[in-house]
């Protein structure tokens, strides 16, 4: 999924409010710095309590606290460029009647592309109720990684994820640690992970 393009909405910017500017940057990496980057939200007593101390509209500081939690989506994304090769994988786990599968990684030049396929015995499943938490997956701390896309139907579901730095052609003793989760902010694990062994 590409991302869109950020306009800026006006050619016009008073250079007196630079510094005001420069002073809400340094709080926002000093929240960030003592939240240990795990954003909280503020309750809602707490939302109409600064909005009526600084006149300020309740919606507009939810929205800008909502944005805080969602820094990681502006994250300067890597699209895998200059595909290499397939590297075979064909590591599977069951578990509660599903299995979860990792067959192969495409190998590109400053990424990599792991593919997670989920089969189950659909044959009792809602065509219209098709409804999938969300898994991450996790590789260890030198490495980015991120849901690019995921899509099924009764009996089946895959996620595509993207890599990067790329792993390495002899990927041999990576685990691919898989978590999933009810929300997109990873706050509410459903208990369910599981390891690909590579």
């Amino acid at each position: 999924m590409e991302k869109i393009p950020f306009e800026r909405p006006t050619n016009y910017y008073d250079e007196h409010l630079y510094p005001i500017d420069e002073q809400i940057c340094a709080l926002l990496k000093q929240r960030k710095d003592l939240s240990d980057n795990n954003p909280s939200y503020p309750s809602e007593e707490m939302i109409v309590n600064l909005a009526e101390k600084y006149e300020l509209y309740e919606d507009f500081l939810s929205s800008l606290f909502g944005t805080l939690k969602m820094e990681d989506l502006f994250k300067p994304r890597v699209e895998p460029i200059g595909f290499r090769k397939h590297i075979p994988v064909l590591q599977s786990v069951e578990i509660d009647e599903r299995l979860y599968s990792v067959t192969f990684i495409r190998q590109f030049e400053n990424a990599s592309v792991v593919n997670l396929n989920i089969d189950w015995d659909g044959t009792n499943d809602d065509p219209h109720l098709l409804d999938h938490d969300n898994f991450e997956l996790f590789v260890g701390e030198s490495y980015d990684c991120r849901m690019e896309s995921g899509g099924g139907s009764t009996g089946y579901y895959h996620y595509n994820y993207i890599i990067s730095p790329p792993l390495p052609d002899d990927s041999s003793g990576i685990d691919l640690l898989f978590k999933e989760y009810k929300d997109h902010f990873k706050e509410k694990p459903t208990g369910l992970e599981f390891c690909i062994h590579l």
